[in-house]
């Protein structure tokens, strides 16, 4: 390409591509329940081998080897970060889907427990998940709940600057009637590109609807049965609306495995840095 047709093409970009992708490239992690180490420091390890950035680190409460409560365990998390030179990208209570945010009598406190934890590590965004036994999807009851205890914990997150991002089957206008009703910026929306898909919203304009009231914390690069940019979700489309919104935070793989899952990653790795740089 000779120099006027270079920078005519160049002329035709959005300009919030250049200054996102031409700043600070955005970060590819993973969800630790996807590489065999659920809140595990071995999780550290296999991202390094996986040539990722971060991972997503689950609180397992009361987990018989590895207490994050401890702050021995927090230390050696810690040292498993800096030596393979991995970040965590954020934390996940995934356990809410055994043991339901809305309703178990633990719940509360686990959640509690966790954003203690969390200043332990250094960390700012914690994934609450809604699914399995934590659906609260068409049940106003259980969101009735939802929002009293976010009131609850909101005023810690704010204390401590950190977003309780919630990942549910809600559409973005049941998404935010839980954020209004909460009233904390705290409490935000955990995307998740495939499950969205799943349910038939239209996720493109769903990431540029919320994330222009600033109801995103960060994103789930999710596919289901393939690998990404093999299945449903148009990447392309993704990157296009989180340009548009200003997302500055972590490309967080999920899912997304056909094959060997540490083949899966590596591409899907590829993939991401291929379409978001």
């Amino acid at each position: 390409m000779n120099r006027r047709l270079f920078c005519t093409a160049l002329a035709t970009l959005p300009l919030s591509s250049c200054l996102i992708f031409g700043e600070k490239p955005w970060k590819v992690g993973v969800c630790d329940w996807n590489i065999k180490t659920l809140g595990m420091p071995a999780g550290f390890k296999v991202a390094r081998e996986l040539g990722l950035d971060g991972i997503q680190l689950s609180y397992t409460p009361r987990h018989e080897v590895f207490d994050l409560r401890d702050a021995k365990a927090q230390e050696l998390y810690l040292a498993e970060s800096e030596k393979h030179q991995i970040e965590i990208a954020s934390m996940a209570m995934g356990v809410f889907n055994q043991k339901p945010f809305s309703t178990d009598p633990d719940s509360f406190l686990w959640a509690d427990e966790c954003l203690e934890i969390m200043r332990g590590l250094n960390q700012k965004i914690v994934l609450f998940a809604f699914f399995g036994k934590g659906d609260i999807k068409d049940r106003p009851d259980l969101q009735r709940n939802v929002i009293d205890r976010l009131r609850k914990l909101a005023p810690k997150a704010e204390k401590y600057g950190m977003t309780i991002g919630l990942e549910t089957w809600l559409s973005k206008e049941e998404h935010m009637h839980i954020l209004d009703s909460v009233g904390s910026n705290s409490i935000k929306v955990y995307y998740d590109t495939a499950n969205m898909l799943r349910k038939g919203y239209d996720i493109y304009d769903e990431i540029r609807w919320l994330g222009k009231k600033n109801a995103i914390c960060q994103v789930h690069t999710k596919e289901i049965g393939n690998r990404l940019g093999e299945g449903k979700v148009d990447f392309l489309k993704v990157r296009e609306a989180l340009i548009e919104i200003n997302y500055n935070s972590w490309l967080i793989m999920e899912a997304a495995i056909k094959g060997d899952w540490k083949e899966s990653y590596q591409q899907n790795a590829a993939y991401l840095r291929k379409i978001f740089s």
